[in-house]
């Protein structure tokens, strides 16, 4: 699951080492992330898939079963909505669906220290936390920058913790 945050733009990044590791990846990805990072056509050759955008339409085939589920990068918006039910975009809705199913989700956020900081924020990621969700936030996860900083850390954005969290949530439930 993509959201629009940037380090979307190095989405191929999370999804070669998840290949290296010989997952199979589907992208969903949000309507911000589509809007303002994504090169559908570039994700879907390096996927061999179709990027899901919208709800399934009459005809199209239905996504796998999901083993494990990333959501990378993790906005403040979509991880609060998500933590509160609101389930208004094609993400969301998969979000809410999966966690009721009790996949393994990883949350990789990508959030400055303010935002970090809010305690609207922080009660959220306590819920996803009592759902069962892995959020990686703080040591050994995402450290939040400060604002207006984003794009210093992109390079160091720990896309492989995402990976090693889900394959071990992936693997606890085998």
């Amino acid at each position: 699951m993509i959201c629009g945050a940037g380090p979307a733009d190095h989405i191929d990044r999370m999804i070669k080492l998840a290949q290296a590791d010989d997952w199979d990846v589907w992208c969903l990805a949000t309507p911000s992330a589509v809007d303002h990072f994504l090169a559908l056509d570039a994700l879907e050759a390096l996927t061999g898939h179709v990027v899901r955008t919208g709800h399934q339409r009459a005809g199209q085939p239905a996504l796998p079963k999901a083993t494990a589920v990333v959501v990378a990068p993790a906005t403040y918006n979509t991880i609060n909505k998500w933590a509160g039910g609101i389930a208004d975009t094609y993400v969301l809705t998969q979000l809410a669906e999966l966690t009721g199913l009790g996949v393994p989700i990883v949350v990789l956020p990508f959030v400055n220290t303010a935002l970090s900081a809010n305690r609207v924020f922080q009660r959220s990621v306590a819920e996803l936390r009592d759902s069962g969700v892995v959020v990686l936030l703080g040591e050994g996860g995402f450290v939040p920058h400060p604002p207006r900083t984003g794009g210093q850390v992109m390079d160091s954005f720990p896309w492989h913790a995402a990976l090693q969290a889900a394959a071990k949530t992936r693997s606890d439930q085998l």
